[in-house]
């Protein structure tokens, strides 16, 4: 067997085992925060940094416009939920009538991020706040996702 051959076939399987156990790391370094939730109709501010948007923001950096809906309250929840449990890039992890937390994960690294909506019945708006568990950018992710949903709403019938 040739020296380069045998360099690759120890490299390639080396660099998947470090792939995978970096992979594991970042998992095990990204525990769910335990500031989520709606507390007074609102739900957690973001951090400083910008790998945060939410509805309830007030700066640009992080302000992002809230889902209109037109129907009941139970119905633009239904629809919320079809597009989040339709992308297995979302795992559901509470579900109540005016609450949903989901987190999403990139593909390669498996990066946690929280994916939040609260119901505003009275004016008939999805609140929403999607963050990054871990880093400090995301090159614009949890912005282009929730965008991502506002289009797939819109487009449900």
């Amino acid at each position: 067997m040739s020296k380069p051959l045998k360099t690759v076939l120890f490299l390639v399987p080396s660099g998947l085992v470090l792939f995978f156990i970096l992979r594991w790391l970042v998992q095990q370094a990204s525990p769910m925060p335990d500031n989520l939730g709606v507390e007074n109709g609102r739900l957690a501010l973001c951090p400083d940094s910008p790998n945060c948007v939410s509805t309830q923001a007030t700066d640009e950096q992080h302000g992002i416009a809230p889902i209109v809906y037109d129907d009941e309250t139970a119905a633009a929840h239904a629809t919320l939920l079809a597009i989040l449990q339709a992308d297995p890039t979302y795992t559901i992890i509470t579900d109540t009538p005016t609450y949903i937390h989901a987190e999403a994960r990139t593909a390669v690294w498996q990066f946690i991020d929280d994916v939040e909506f609260t119901f505003d019945e009275a004016a008939s708006l999805i609140h929403f706040r999607s963050a990054s568990r871990l880093g400090y950018g995301d090159g614009g992710t949890n912005r282009q996702r929730m965008e991502k949903i506002r289009r797939e709403f819109a487009a449900t019938p």
